[in-house]
């Protein structure tokens, strides 16, 4: 695996490797182990941090110049592309209906459901989640086990730069229908997003449930319960509504997931 790591490292640094026999034979072995999710792009750490794995999302990249455009044909529908779909899902234990769409090069662990949706190249959806109908999961997404991505969801992604974070949804999290979760945010275990909420990177999530407000920045803790909210910034121009996103509770972790999840909507009235 290290000479592998080093070949791609050469060929990222200096593009007349890339071409070579050698270079792309690890650049395929490379997305054959993120399909398998022998690989993945970034990875947890014990004490609840990840490492982004550079290099892999660099054989990632270099992936799509060394493909050929072909024409692809399903019943009346043609496509024009250069990237492989997964396949063998009954294999791998996975329900997928019609017309839902998942690249080769994203992992689909055993008991993911996809609903019609879409799951990028690099990304890892670990088992029993849902991927609700319209939800898209973006490159290089992790998603965690038993996680909910309700209709209409859009899980952003990230290929370049190799180093930046991609979107981090941690086990049991719960999505509401129309969320937005992007640049790198982090969603951490157990946590419920109501309808409608943007996360990004630098998004701020105030915690209102305390005597002062607790500020975080891209990042929703464990358990918390999210919704829309505002704050009045000063412009030049004068004081205008600015998008946030508040905890207004915590999720129960001594109640079943869903006990706790349909508690915590009702106690903080929130919509899904």
């Amino acid at each position: 695996m290290e000479n592998v790591k080093e070949i791609i490292e050469k060929a990222w640094e200096d593009t007349s490797l890339r071409s070579t026999p050698e270079t792309i034979q690890a650049i395929e072995y490379v997305v054959e182990q993120v399909d398998k999710g022998q690989l993945r792009t970034a990875q947890p750490n014990e004490g609840g941090s990840w490492t982004v794995n550079d290099w892999v999302k660099k054989a990632i990249v270099m992936y799509f110049p060394i493909r050929k455009m072909e024409v692809q044909e399903v019943g009346i529908f043609e496509f024009h592309d250069k990237m492989k779909l997964k396949t063998d899902y009954a294999g791998l234990g996975v329900r997928v209906v019609p017309p839902a769409v998942a690249r080769y090069g994203a992992y689909l662990a055993k008991g993911v459901i996809m609903m019609p949706s879409y799951v990028n190249i690099g990304a890892f959806v670990d088992s029993g989640t849902m991927v609700d109908t319209w939800a898209t999961v973006g490159s290089c997404a992790q998603i965690g086990k038993d996680v909910h991505l309700s209709g209409g969801v859009g899980i952003g992604g990230v290929l370049e730069p190799p180093q930046a974070a991609p979107v981090i949804i941690e086990d049991g999290a719960f999505i509401g229908s129309r969320c937005i979760v992007v640049e790198g945010a982090h969603i951490g275990k157990r946590a419920v997003l109501g309808a409608g909420v943007t996360i990004t990177g630098s998004s701020k999530i105030i915690d209102v449930t305390g005597p002062e407000p607790v500020e975080y920045i891209g990042y929703v803790p464990e358990n918390c319960v999210v919704i829309p909210g505002g704050y009045m910034k000063r412009f030049p121009a004068g004081d205008y509504n600015v998008p946030c996103a508040l905890i207004i509770g915590k999720r129960k972790e001594s109640t079943d997931l869903k006990t706790s999840l349909n508690a915590a909507l009702r106690e903080n009235n929130v919509a899904v």
